[in-house]
């Protein structure tokens, strides 16, 4: 009998230590933070995605499989600025998780770390999706995960002040890596200065403004709304007085679709 005391002392024991080895369950409600918050926390988080790469981040369907994983998260990473407004605070509020509820420590924006553009000087839906604090579509430049990644390591040690070492070690050597490829990026793209582009929905600001691309007309003629013949037209005809080199569209397809 003496291995069964043996091995119930060791099972106590194993249960007494669980929390401190326990990783951060953290909700990410795109790619770009879920990748971040890996990269920052490495084997001291785990990671849940609530979209696809090929979903729209506007329009996604509050579904309980989403609300289960808020419920059980010690730490919400969204991106703010309203991207994820459609749907996100129902969530939030249905999986009764005080923690992660907008304004507390376990609650992350990423937007408020980053200089916004496009802030609209006046709100009125007649112009489409606007979005009061600025284009959401912050990911398409890659010095925003930069401006993140601090913040978002002070957070992670917060929640997790055990480990606030090892995030802080690793949040400083994807810095040093992720500005070194910045600069490599910067001159491979230099051939892109100055070219002319079309967007097909104005998601892509901050891309352009990064490798001072010219965005000359959009196919939608406001955010989220179908363009009309008329308005294509009237591209066409933009488009035939200042010649562009490509088109930019996104690669996800929306829900509504």
């Amino acid at each position: 009998m003496r291995w069964l005391a043996r091995w119930f002392t060791v099972l106590a024991l194993a249960c007494m230590a669980g929390p401190a080895f326990a990783a951060l369950n953290v909700f990410a409600t795109v790619r770009e933070w879920g990748a971040l918050v890996r990269e920052l926390g490495g084997d001291k988080v785990n990671v849940y995605v609530a979209t696809s790469p090929l979903q729209d981040p506007h329009h996604v369907e509050a579904k309980p499989s989403l609300i289960a994983r808020a419920r059980n998260a010690d730490l919400v990473v969204a991106t703010g600025a309203e991207l994820e407004i459609g749907w996100l605070p129902l969530v939030l509020q249905q999986a009764g998780n005080p923690k992660v509820q907008p304004g507390k420590a376990a609650y992350f924006e990423a937007a408020p770390y980053v200089p916004m553009l496009e802030k609209p000087t006046r709100l009125d839906r007649a112009e489409g999706d606007v979005h009061p604090f600025g284009n959401p579509h912050i990911q398409t430049d890659p010095r925003t995960f930069a401006r993140v990644a601090g913040p978002l390591t002070a957070r992670l040690a917060e929640l997790d002040p055990a480990n606030a070492a090892y995030y802080r070690e690793r949040g400083k050597a994807f810095l040093d890596r992720w500005n070194a490829a910045i600069a490599r990026w910067e001159r491979e793209a230099a051939p892109l200065k100055d070219v002319s582009v079309i967007v097909q929905h104005k998601g892509f600001p901050y891309l352009t403004e990064w490798l001072g691309m010219k965005e000359v007309a959009a196919l939608e003629p406001k955010p989220g709304i179908e363009p009309t013949t008329a308005h294509l037209s009237d591209v066409l005809a933009t488009v035939q007085r200042q010649p562009v080199k490509m088109v930019i569209r996104a690669a996800y397809q929306s829900d509504r679709a």
